[in-house]
């Protein structure tokens, strides 16, 4: 199917990902998200103050963010914009721009503004009343670090799901080695002449703000923290939990950041789109849950609900990118629909740059698009898993007059 929602093409936008506790720690996710947000929109001379619908994607709770989408479209100017806060983990992504079109479909809005923002740096520390505890003692939790490492359904890590879906498909190290070299390959021809590709939709060099929003402190030449594995220094690494084969340098690491795009009607689309010639339009969604602890199987049906809904094959599709917070996920995805895993996340994924949670699909489907605008079209697919064994998925096309790209 083709929904009506469209994306403007060129009015989205990220930050750069800056590494746990580096140069965006300081800031409070949501406000950084508005303050980004209000000054990509000036800069596309998109109208501020028409937007009738806000999305925000939050999975990390900051100060205020009771207030959530309502505060975030305050902040930056379009007041009359109400809407949901969502949080669907590293799904949220999808959810958030699903929850955009889902209003467009039924004609409740016009102009929709879907932001994600979240920082896994200085994570809350959590107290929760408990009266029936003994002196009244209360329970409490670290917000990142105890929900990364503990699943309270299975009692299980997010590591450990890999790990079994790594047994289950007898998947080396090496061949996970593998798959990271080529993503850093990847990632390097995104930072080429000068990082032309991610000029596309990241501003740099990038002003990193005070606390106030009224100073500079640093600048960022792009995103912060990245490690490009070599192969010697991989064959060096061993696996993090005793008999595995997940290494530190075939998982992903927390991250901060940013990334916000537009939905609207085709015909506002074409009227802010910085070329409306390029048409971007949502085509499926998928979402599925799989097994206890085997969380990199869930994109696998929720890759097929979206190709369903879509009324495709794979073989129909130009451009892959995905969520991996491990190796593992991009091989398995792979050999199940029938892929190549080389030839996928062309110029990067979260596995390099990292993932700050909520906008690490947002960003992901912002560079399938771009893949796809140089290309000269086609079909994209984004798929990516999350907490709860969980995955979504969605399919959209770019159509720059010229038909798909083989």
């Amino acid at each position: 199917m083709s929904y009506k929602a469209e994306i403007p093409y060129g009015v989205y936008w990220s930050t750069p990902f800056s590494k746990w506790q580096g140069s965006l720690s300081h800031l409070n996710a949501i406000a950084f998200g508005a303050h980004v947000a209000k000054l990509e929109l000036t800069k596309r001379n998109v109208a501020i103050d028409d937007f009738d619908y806000g999305v925000l994607g939050t999975t990390i709770p900051q100060k205020h963010a009771f207030y959530g989408a309502p505060w975030l479209t305050g902040l930056i100017g379009a007041k009359d914009a109400g809407g949901p806060t969502i949080n669907q983990a590293c799904a949220t992504g999808v959810r958030t721009l699903l929850a955009a079109v889902q209003e467009i479909e039924f004609g409740l809005v016009e102009k929709a503004l879907v932001v994600n923002a979240d920082r896994c740096s200085n994570g809350p520390h959590i107290v929760y009343p408990n009266p029936a505890a003994p002196g009244g003692t209360a329970e409490q939790e670290n917000w990142v670090l105890d929900n990364f490492s503990y699943d309270p359904l299975g009692s299980n890590s997010m590591l450990q799901t890999a790990e079994n879906v790594a047994k289950k498909h007898r998947l080396s190290f090496e061949e996970q080695h593998e798959v990271v070299l080529q993503r850093c390959d990847q990632y390097r021809s995104a930072c080429a002449f000068d990082h032309a590709f991610h000029k596309r939709f990241i501003t740099l060099p990038f002003a990193v703000p005070n606390v106030r929003f009224n100073k500079t402190i640093t600048t960022l030449k792009g995103d912060e923290g990245v490690v490009l594995s070599s192969a010697e220094g991989l064959a060096k690494l061993k696996p993090v939990l005793p008999g595995g084969t997940v290494t530190f340098g075939s998982q992903t690491h927390p991250a901060d950041g940013s990334a916000g795009l537009v939905v609207t009607t085709s015909d506002r689309a074409r009227e802010i789109s910085i070329d409306p010639s390029i048409r971007i339009r949502l085509q499926g969604f998928g979402m599925a849950r799989t097994k206890q602890a085997y969380m990199p199987e869930a994109i696998i049906p929720a890759v097929q609900q979206a190709l369903k809904q879509a009324s495709l094959t794979i073989k129909d599709i130009n451009a892959i990118t995905s969520h991996n917070p491990f190796a593992v996920n991009d091989i398995v995805f792979a050999k199940a629909i029938g892929w190549d895993v080389m030839n996928m996340n062309n110029y990067g994924c979260s596995l390099v740059w990292g993932h700050p949670q909520g906008p690490t699909g947002t960003r992901s489907i912002i560079e399938l698009i771009e893949e796809l605008a140089i290309r000269g079209g086609g079909y994209g697919l984004f798929e990516g898993c999350a907490a709860g064994d969980t995955a979504m998925a969605v399919v959209l096309k770019v159509d720059n007059g010229q038909g798909a790209s083989s």
